[in-house]
């Protein structure tokens, strides 16, 4: 399978999201969930391309103060309908990941879950800006596939270069002080797109 920008059209974004079920499940990602003992309410938190928002609301629900964007106006509807149903507020955004405005320094706490819509390029940027928008002593909090993920077939782009290595990360994050780095294959039920047995890489890094 070639890259393709299938993976970054809202008009692909969109058709997903309008299944009237929430394709990757309410529930928090688990890796992040794991993160909880980090989170210190009244901080700010940004969650990249947060789709329906499973992540954003659980971040809010910690007490954080919580910004999400998505390319989706499909899914950041439904994100908006999932936090009012919790009951807390996200301040949540229509944008790619290269309209969005990455503020210097403006966030305790960045989420990137499965942002693996991204080639190579646009991966650079992304994860350029999101070093860049967090503050000194802010946590990065990373989830996606590793190339094992093309075998299982559960979920993910099936796309190679899409999909990450512990080498890729520590490479492309140098900057930052790896806190939690880990390879590691779990069943995963988030939704219908991803379910079942994974091949995950996890990472935490604080900046």
């Amino acid at each position: 399978m070639t890259d393709a920008p299938f993976f970054q059209s809202a008009a692909t974004w969109d058709q997903r999201y309008s299944d009237p079920d929430f394709v990757f499940g309410t529930e928090p990602n688990a890796y992040l969930a794991d993160q909880a003992g980090l989170l210190q309410p009244g901080k700010k938190a940004l969650a990249v391309a947060d789709g329906e928002g499973r992540n954003s609301v659980w971040l809010a629900r910690q007490g954080l103060i919580v910004d999400a964007f998505d390319i989706s106006p499909v899914g950041v509807d439904k994100a908006r309908r999932l936090a009012g149903d919790a009951g807390v507020d996200v301040a949540y955004h229509v944008s790619s990941v290269d309209d969005w405005a990455w503020q210097e320094q403006a966030y305790d706490y960045v989420v990137a879950i499965f942002v693996q819509f991204a080639d190579p390029a646009m991966r650079d940027r992304l994860f350029a800006g999101m070093v860049k928008a967090l503050k000194p002593g802010g946590f990065l909090v990373l989830q996606g596939y590793t190339p094992r993920q093309l075998e299982y077939k559960t979920g993910g782009p099936g796309v190679l270069s899409h999909l990450y290595t512990e080498d890729m990360l520590k490479a492309a994050f140098a900057g930052l002080r790896i806190v939690d780095m880990r390879s590691y294959d779990a069943q995963l039920d988030e939704g219908s797109r991803h379910s079942g047995m994974s091949a995950l890489v996890g990472m935490v890094a604080r900046k």
